[in-house]
């Protein structure tokens, strides 16, 4: 079993091969037409706050908070955090996957208590499939859902640790999701997504406010994962669906402009 990287050393990647996929999307996160930054409509009206969900966020637009591909979240003097987030939701390629795609990514986990990071999917309100959730109070643990069906798993894990890279691999399959971490699958929830499911991709970093996982310590004033490879695949004969156009408010609406002050 792959031992946790307590340097941050990038290990060879281990992931199951699949000659008969596709794929359909590589993550350029400086792209503004594949990625918007700044906004989601998992958040209430946009953004650029959630705190219903617990979250102490104030998604920024400043590409220095996510489009490097590492995800960044700064304090901010009224007690909420600039944080950075990247969804596919109102860009201009309106990229969502699929029932039957596969992704792989592979992520450097934060080391700070509060830190909450994810790849999600997220349409009209629902088809949320979580990639992953980690906190680091729980330092050895992935959360995986599927809330299209309403199930999940915990998945502990000694590769799993503070600052470890860590090689992840979803299954979206109509009668069951399936996760891998690091080359070995770990959970099949034998619910799925059913087969005319889609959804946009969310990549983010949100920070706890304190309801289910501690927050940041009072000293930390920054905090970052990174995303160094996201790809989604597709079987060849997958079936075309048609594209649904995007939402109008996400398309017309503006990048929140940052406020690094507070």
């Amino acid at each position: 079993m792959q031992q946790p990287n307590a340097d941050g050393a990038l290990p060879a990647p281990r992931t199951p091969q699949a000659s008969s996929l596709q794929t359909v999307l590589t993550a350029d996160f400086t792209s503004a037409g594949q990625w918007v930054a700044g906004r989601s409509w998992a958040y209430p009206g946009g953004g650029p706050v959630n705190p219903d969900d617990d979250k102490l966020d104030y998604l920024v637009s400043d590409p220095a908070y996510a489009r490097s591909g590492t995800f960044k979240a700064v304090r901010r003097r009224d007690g909420r955090w600039n944080t950075g987030l990247l969804t596919t939701e109102g860009s201009a390629e309106a990229f969502m996957v699929r029932t039957g795609d596969v992704l792989e990514a592979r992520v450097r986990l934060p080391r700070e208590v509060g830190a909450w990071p994810a790849i999600w999917t997220w349409r009209d309100g629902d088809q949320e499939i979580d990639v992953f959730e980690y906190h680091p109070d729980h330092p050895d643990l992935l959360e995986f859902g599927n809330h299209v069906r309403a199930t999940g798993f915990y998945h502990r894990d000694e590769a799993i640790a503070p600052g470890a890279w860590v090689d992840l691999r979803t299954e979206f399959g109509s009668k069951s999701v399936v996760w891998w971490v690091n080359g070995s699958q770990v959970f099949a929830d034998r619910r799925g997504v059913g087969r005319g499911w889609h959804a946009y991709l969310i990549v983010n970093l949100s920070v706890c406010a304190g309801r289910y996982h501690p927050p940041p310590a009072a000293t930390t004033t920054e905090m970052s994962f990174e995303v160094s490879r996201l790809v989604v695949q597709r079987a060849a004969a997958h079936p075309e669906l048609p594209e649904p156009a995007a939402t109008a408010t996400a398309g017309d609406a503006a990048e929140a402009e940052p406020d690094p002050s507070g």
